[in-house]
């Protein structure tokens, strides 16, 4: 499914972790380390509201989707797992979402956590924790959204991760990943060009066989059920829903229970764009990703 790597019992990769906590002081200089990630970060948030409000009105009546149209996250549990210095969870907590973000490296959660205190609004709905997101797991919290953004590049065992942020996740709660497909156009683009020729990114900052294709990540949710608790004649038992994904037309998921969109970066503008559902190649270097977790009573 995924490309083969050594399984480890943990998916944080310490070498990983090393790298970009040297970095870490350079999270808020929209003009050093992590410029395209502050460019990225708006179309991140585009993408995530607009799923949001396209499942509201799937099935809630129109008018009352409207009336909380601005503030679709408000009062919802999210989870930003690798959240580094914290570009995306200050985005989430300033439209209301309760977020929690949480990061292996603690000179980011340091930097995430001091950037923060700089605006009293943001203590009452954004916390930051030092943790691995598999040490969640053991806890009784769940939440309505997790994100990773450009974190499954970085991982070490992506399935074990996958797993670990589908399960942190409540019924009918959304997954939203953005990440990097191995194909010739990315490796040029992101690895010979961003840090070999024009040094945009630290040297080392990619390893091309960590790349996910989008296909490898449907497959996987093609297959994936969750556990889900269930009781029978008053016992507690554990059952498994239908998998996240029924199946694909064409190679692609109903928009209802996944979806791809690639975002391309216009050098013009500098900025970035989300491409249009089906575009043709959209996909084939930086992309987002968006899978539903089946209801409670989704089983098959």
């Amino acid at each position: 499914m995924f490309p083969t790597r050594l399984l480890r019992s943990t998916t944080v990769n310490a070498n990983e972790i090393a790298h970009f906590s040297k970095l870490s002081a350079e999270w808020w200089n929209e003009r050093g380390e992590f410029s395209f990630l502050h460019k990225m970060n708006p179309v991140r948030m585009q993408f995530i509201r607009e799923k949001l409000l396209e499942t509201a009105y799937d099935e809630q009546p129109e008018e009352a989707v409207d009336a909380k149209k601005v503030g679709i996250l408000e009062g919802l549990d999210v989870l930003d797992v690798g959240c580094g210095g914290g570009l995306l969870s200050e985005s989430l907590a300033r439209v209301g979402a309760r977020t929690t973000g949480i990061d292996a490296s603690e000179s980011n959660i340091s930097i995430a956590q001091h950037h923060a205190s700089l605006d009293p609004r943001l203590a009452s709905n954004l916390t930051y924790k030092h943790a691995p997101a598999e040490s969640l797991l053991t806890q009784s919290k769940r939440y309505d959204v997790v994100c990773s953004m450009e974190v499954l590049e970085h991982v070490d065992n992506p399935s074990m991760f996958l797993k670990t942020c589908a399960e942190l996740l409540k019924p009918s709660g959304h997954l939203f990943l953005s990440t990097i497909s191995r194909t010739p156009l990315s490796y040029f683009l992101t690895i010979f060009m961003a840090e070999k020729v024009l040094r945009e990114v630290a040297d080392g900052t990619h390893t091309y066989s960590k790349y996910l294709k989008p296909s490898e990540l449907l497959e996987f949710f093609q297959l994936y059920r969750s556990s889900l608790p269930s009781s029978v004649n008053g016992d507690s038992v554990q059952t498994q829903s239908r998998p996240w994904i029924t199946r694909l037309y064409s190679g692609e998921p109903t928009r209802k229970e996944a979806e791809v969109r690639g975002m391309i970066y216009n050098p013009l503008s500098a900025s970035w764009v989300i491409a249009p559902r089906g575009a043709w190649g959209a996909a084939e270097c930086n992309y987002l990703f968006w899978v539903r977790k089946p209801a409670l009573n989704d089983t098959l």
